[in-house]
């Protein structure tokens, strides 16, 4: 099949977390199993542009990557170099797999898709939430989905989602949409080494001279960093909070002033984002991962953790929260600062029992969520249009 994935952001924009790393890792896997797979997606990189050259194709992994500039309306992705090669190159695709909603190359991509009568999937990829939306931009963002995604949701041929929490959230919205098909990420460590290594100094004193749990991700409200900060004062003051990742919205300066309210603040320490062999270390040297999201479509941090070995406490809300629990790999605890706190007290201190959800953790990974059985899947699902 030729297979076109369009997303807003790519490698190397890493900043932007799970999807991009999904999605690579979904398109390598097809072009392994003979599929010609091209991405259309844009070279907006934060405030910069990625270092790529742009309309013209990048080969990363064998997949073809091309990368259109966006020069203004950056926030949506608007992108007339996209629309024009969306135009000119759509017909010649057996499906089209949309990653993202809310965002302009959705819009443009489903648009084109109908016109010719190319079956098109969406991944909302988390994001088609009500108490998200609820949250934050909710009389944007329900403006755009009455005018513009509702329709695009519902002329799909498909929807995917990574978990069965997310499939629910999307079939609140009572749209009438096409079959949902469940599949989740799968799990590529040699994805990172596609970015250089994180100078070590950064994280050599954590290393050596701390006993800490690990926090990785964007630091964003939805994550439960406001939770979790006052979830310390129920752990051994002797431990510490390492939070790793991007801060694109400026939120550190709110849990910093939290954490000083709740008497903890010497206890946490961000290291912006860490990439290659150091997140390794990292993960290898926690005492536990935590996630307390109050909102979470997957967590592929949660599996990269099992994949280290290292024992994770979630909360419910967390995608992948029945994997974490079946499979034994660690512990799905209410988001309540002194119940999930109270929780992590227990399990810091039984040593035997963490070394045990690490073994576990390895295991499901290596048996469940392998890129070429996520693909086979994924390959039976576009068939299947």
């Amino acid at each position: 099949m030729r297979i076109l994935h369009v997303i807003p952001t790519y490698l190397p924009a890493y900043r932007y977390g799970g999807p991009i790393y999904s999605v690579h890792g979904l398109c390598k896997s097809l072009v392994k199993r003979g599929h010609a797979v091209d991405v259309f997606t844009t070279n907006v990189d934060g405030p910069y542009n990625s270092d790529v050259p742009t309309g013209v194709p990048v080969l990363v992994d064998g997949v073809q990557v091309y990368y259109f500039k966006s020069e203004f309306m950056r926030r949506l992705y608007f992108s007339p170099q996209m629309a024009m090669a969306l135009f000119k190159q759509v017909k010649k695709y057996d499906v089209i797999h949309l990653h993202s909603i809310y965002l302009w190359p959705t819009w443009a991509a489903a648009k084109c898709a109908i016109r010719f009568n190319i079956p098109y999937i969406v991944s909302p990829r988390g994001m088609l939430i009500k108490n998200l939306i609820k949250n934050k931009n909710r009389m944007i963002k329900t403006s755009w989905i009455r005018l513009i995604e509702r329709r695009n949701l519902e002329k799909a041929a498909g929807i995917h989602v990574t978990s069965p929490l997310e499939a629910d959230e999307v079939r609140r919205f009572n749209f009438r949409l096409p079959d949902i098909t469940i599949i989740p990420n799968g799990f590529d460590v040699e994805i990172d080494r596609l970015f250089e290594d994180t100078d070590s100094s950064k994280i050599d004193d954590i290393i050596e001279n701390m006993t800490f749990i690990l926090f990785l991700g964007r630091i964003n409200w939805k994550k439960g960093l406001d939770r979790l900060v006052q979830a310390l004062n129920y752990i051994p003051s002797h431990i510490c909070l390492i939070v790793t990742g991007n801060d694109e919205e400026n939120y550190q300066f709110v849990i910093e002033d939290l954490a000083v309210k709740a008497g903890v603040s010497e206890r946490i320490f961000f290291t912006g984002a860490i990439y290659g062999k150091m997140k390794t270390v990292l993960f290898q040297k926690a005492l536990a991962m935590v996630l307390p999201s109050y909102s979470e479509n997957f967590g592929n941090t949660v599996l990269e953790a099992m994949a280290c070995g290292c024992p994770v406490v979630v909360t419910p809300e967390v995608g992948l929260s029945d994997v974490v629990e079946t499979s034994g790999a660690g512990w799905v605890v209410d988001g309540d600062p002194s119940i999930f706190g109270n929780a992590l007290k227990k399990l810091l201190a039984d040593k035997a029992l963490r070394f045990k959800m690490g073994e576990n953790g390895k295991k499901t990974v290596q048996e469940q969520f392998v890129w070429q059985a996520v693909s086979e899947q994924m390959e039976k699902m576009y068939a299947g249009l």
